[in-house]
């Protein structure tokens, strides 16, 4: 603990940051509580999206895979040109919120090609969407994880370091000043004790 002065005004700012620091940390510890919930709750939709994904590319090569004749016909069918997001706030931290994608489809002969290309392309595009969805899923948990980390480390500098020190210094300064305070009684008394009877004499 850093050296504090042993004074009545050291002892009034310390109790007064005890107080700042008593009445921050519980919403910081709140914080910490709904954000490690929001991660939680991101998680859980980027599982979701995952499992969606995945049932939809087993479907997609299952009856692609009795359908096609020529493979390369699905290479590069789909692109993503562009991902459109918003904007959200979780617990004071901005957060992109996925909206829809904009996609390229290549050209193919209508007539040169089978029917269900058409079915593919709209798997794909669903597919594509889906990581997109989860790309921006795994932003969100970045940042809110980076929140939760920066959060935490201030609930342990309040819980750990702050408030005991402050505390410590209240016990110092009072200890102190009771000591002060004791000598002061003592020194009166014991020069109150020096001092002659100077009581006039009565005449007789």
């Amino acid at each position: 603990m850093a050296k504090v002065k042993l004074t009545k005004t050291e002892l009034k700012a310390q109790s007064d940051a005890l107080k700042r620091f008593q009445r921050f940390l519980p919403m910081l510890q709140l914080k910490k509580q709904q954000l490690q919930s929001e991660i939680a709750g991101i998680t859980a939709k980027a599982d979701a999206v995952t499992a969606r994904e995945r049932e939809l590319r087993s479907d997609l090569n299952r009856w692609v895979g009795l359908f096609a004749t020529d493979e390369s016909l699905l290479a590069g069918l789909v692109s993503v040109k562009g991902v459109k997001t918003g904007t959200a706030n979780i617990a004071g931290v901005p957060i992109p919120t996925f909206e829809s994608i904009e996609t390229d489809v290549k050209e193919v002969d209508l007539w040169a090609t089978p029917a269900w290309v058409d079915s593919a392309v709209a798997a794909t595009t669903q597919i594509l969407s889906l990581q997109c969805e989860r790309a921006i899923y795994e932003e969100q948990r970045r940042l809110v994880t980076e929140e939760l980390q920066q959060t935490s480390q201030r609930v342990n500098l309040f819980e750990k370091v702050k408030i005991p020190a402050c505390k410590e210094a209240i016990r110092v300064i009072k200890i102190a000043l009771g000591d002060e305070q004791t000598a002061a009684v003592t020194r009166g008394k014991i020069a109150k004790s020096r001092v002659p009877d100077t009581e006039p004499e009565v005449a007789a």
